[in-house]
């Protein structure tokens, strides 16, 4: 659980090859389905050897795991139920990455996703949860935080947006407004993504040096890499003040991105019992053509250029 540094016996030439494969990888998980990956996987250039998961392997599990929660969307539906997930971690700890394979075959009106920018000045001077409250589901519906109140007990303190006064008033609140939220009948799961020093090191020059990833290294995130010891020290105290029997903090080992995917997702699964709900059969009705319809041209103009 350690976000410490650690050696990697993988070359940079290596891990470099296989952060480019991941991307590539990306792309497949929204082109293919199961029954088209082992024609797909096989007709594939080779990829470098990876130390993580087999891809055969990842991408069944990815596939199976999304299936059921396709099955778990339908129960929250048909019981009605209200879930909350919170993802936290460092700076490209992978957070998004496993949103990202959650909502990839869900519909986005029953699981959605909040990503609260920086509070204005007229959320400032509300109460601290309030902004948060109005994100809250509604029955049927679930809601995955990326990133969370838990902004006052990480980057806020560590970059002197808060006082102390108020972090420990956070403290103080955060266990009560949990359990208040778990009594309402919210479902409330806690995940914090952890990664080592050399592994976030290694993901922020990934960024630097990727035009299609820059936009996800921010001034903030830039800034965070010389105060990882302050990180380290508010994490600690975050987990050790607020880890609640309601709702308990879990921890993702992070640094192999694949790993960390499917042990996230199969362990959501596990915290909400789930069946399969019935369905009734659907039936097309037939066209219905009137003799009187004409469909009309659309005009030249309207069309978008054949530029391939």
């Amino acid at each position: 659980m350690n976000d410490q540094h650690t050696p990697n016996p993988m070359s940079d030439v290596q891990r470099i090859q296989n952060e480019i494969a991941d991307s590539f990888d990306e792309e497949l998980e929204l082109e293919m389905d199961d029954q088209r990956l082992e024609q797909a996987l096989d007709s594939l250039s080779d990829h470098p050897e990876r130390e993580s998961l087999d891809r055969r392997v990842y991408f069944k599990e990815l596939f199976r795991l999304q299936r059921d929660l396709v099955r778990l969307q339908d129960w929250v539906q048909h019981q009605k139920l209200k879930v909350v997930v919170i993802f936290e971690g460092r700076d490209s700890a992978g957070k998004g990455g496993v949103i990202k394979r959650i909502t990839q075959r869900l519909n986005p009106r029953v699981c959605r996703v909040v990503a609260l920018p920086a509070p204005s000045e007229r959320e400032r001077t509300q109460w601290y949860f309030q902004r948060y409250v109005a994100h809250l589901p509604a029955a049927g519906e679930m809601v995955l935080l990326d990133r969370s109140w838990y902004n006052r007990a990480g980057v806020e303190r560590v970059m002197g947006f808060c006082t102390e006064a108020e972090v420990e008033e956070f403290f103080r609140s955060v266990p009560e407004f949990e359990r208040m939220l778990v009594r309402s009948g919210i479902i409330l799961i806690k995940y914090w993504f952890s990664i080592t020093d050399e592994e976030q090191e290694f993901r922020f020059n990934m960024r630097i040096h990727d035009p299609l990833k820059q936009w996800k290294l921010s001034p903030m995130d830039v800034e965070s890499r010389s105060r990882w010891e302050d990180y380290t020290k508010a994490k600690e105290a975050m987990l050790a003040k607020t880890n609640i029997p309601e709702a308990p903090w879990w921890v993702v080992e992070a640094v192999d991105k694949k790993k960390a995917r499917l042990n996230c997702i199969a362990h959501l699964l596990s915290q909400i019992p789930h069946e399969d709900v019935p369905r009734a059969p659907v039936v097309l009705p037939e066209r219905v053509h009137h003799a009187d319809y004409v469909r009309h041209p659309v005009p030249a103009e309207m069309h978008v250029p054949s530029r391939y």
